[in-house]
């Protein structure tokens, strides 16, 4: 690949622009593109993507080089799409499940609304932090019990999370620093002083719902699982044979509140630090040419912060979002040089269902937050999901028929 010019180089949202990147908001009208060769194509009937990875098509009249065999193969595949496009919903999808507190709740009713269509087979699945437990309970319900267990498992494991009343269970979803949350801390706080035995009811619930065993299955999704070393601060990514409680505790495991999670004389802090949730190596390991992003920590906050705790705040959502932007930046730079052939990725990003969610604490685990969290995931799948050819789905401003949303029953008195 050839390096590109520094002018090109204009900060992460002049990257996200130039990918095209679509989530539920509407997205503005794109430049109509030259056609690929001389003898103009059908229209393809498959929706647009968030970013439709494929390398620059040269004119019409342009010849590419002999040697370039590479690139006359991605644009044979790209005609050959363009005249029988791929058929929508897609028929296998690989998921990116970001982290970020009990916000991950909107991943919980994304991944809800999937698991109701049985024509879409799950490839591979990263995550960090919550995004992790998400990803590891999803794919052990599909192993154990078929979609429906999949979605009673997610259900199950959210209901406790909103029962539990002890310190660490406010934190066990991880992917924030307490000093931004809604909890007090006084000078003298140290990790691990609230869990000295490690008396961790996110262990708890981790052994008590996943079957490890059914992770490590042949043919269960692939699992990404990010955490951060703390001896380099490299990502690893741990993958289904490796997947143990402590394998997800290291993935959920904020250092100002939880102990460093050790693993085979390695020591490791939360996953949201390196990758959030992983995208290249997803895309690397995966069979599906369609990968779906669910974002759930904030990129946009119209405020200014002041206080201490509102700037730490702001900076969590800044940093959990750095790594995911340079990743799909990183795509599209590999795709210009003829790489990821077909490849497309959409985005979910809760914060274009939820008014003002950056200014929402991670750590809120009411069962009314909680259930809106879960109701706008499913919302934004759905409308995903039933998206027009050709078009970006209708936004919840445009649609005007209700949604059925599904409350697990244990919500249904208290959901907001």
């Amino acid at each position: 690949m050839q390096p590109k010019p520094a002018s090109s180089l204009s900060g992460a949202s002049a990257l996200l622009s130039a990918l095209n990147i679509w989530s539920s908001n509407p997205a503005p009208e794109p430049a109509q593109a030259k056609a690929p060769i001389a003898d103009a194509t059908p229209e393809p009937v498959s929706p647009e993507p968030v970013a439709a990875i494929a390398p620059s098509r040269p004119a019409a009249d342009a010849t590419p080089r002999a040697t370039d065999d590479k690139r006359v193969a991605v644009l044979r595949e790209n005609t050959v799409n363009a005249v029988h496009p791929r058929a929508w919903p897609p028929r296998k999808l690989s998921l990116a499940l970001q982290g970020g507190g009990s916000f991950g709740a909107f991943t919980w009713g994304a991944l809800d609304r999937l698991l109701e269509e049985p024509g879409i087979e799950f490839d591979a699945i990263s995550g960090a932090s919550v995004g992790a437990v998400n990803a590891a309970l999803v794919a052990c319900g599909l192993i154990v019990d078929g979609r429906e267990g999949a979605r009673k498992l997610l259900a199950r494991f959210w209901n406790r999370v909103t029962r539990e009343a002890s310190f660490r269970s406010l934190m066990l979803v991880g992917g924030f620093s307490p000093v931004g949350s809604s909890v007090a801390f006084g000078q003298t706080l140290q990790s691990g002083r609230f869990d000295p035995f490690d008396l961790d009811p996110l262990r708890r619930a981790l052994e008590k719902d996943i079957d490890f065993d059914a992770l490590r299955a042949s043919v269960c999704p692939r699992l990404l699982v990010a955490a951060t070393r703390i001896r380099d601060g490299g990502q690893k990514t741990f993958r289904n044979e490796e997947m143990t409680a402590d394998t997800l505790l290291a993935s959920t495991c904020p250092p100002l509140v939880h102990c460093a999670v050790e693993i085979d004389g390695e020591s490791y802090w939360d996953g949201g630090y390196g990758g959030n949730p992983p995208v290249v190596g997803l895309v690397q390991e995966s069979d599906a040419t369609d990968v779906l992003v669910v974002q759930v920590t904030p990129a946009r906050d119209n405020y200014v912060p002041i206080t201490s705790a509102a700037i730490d705040r702001r900076l969590d959502q800044i940093t959990a979002n750095a790594a995911l932007n340079a990743e799909i930046a990183g795509l599209e730079w590999a795709s210009r040089d003829g790489g990821a052939h077909g490849l497309r990725i959409f985005r979910l990003a809760a914060e274009d269902e939820i008014e003002g969610l950056a200014q929402r604490s991670a750590v809120d685990l009411g069962r009314g937050f909680i259930t809106q969290l879960h109701q706008s995931g499913y919302a934004a799948a759905d409308r995903w999901l039933r998206q027009t050819p050709n078009g970006s789905p209708p936004t919840s401003e445009t649609r005007k028929e209700p949604t059925a949303f599904w409350v697990p029953p244990s919500f249904a008195d208290t959901a907001a």
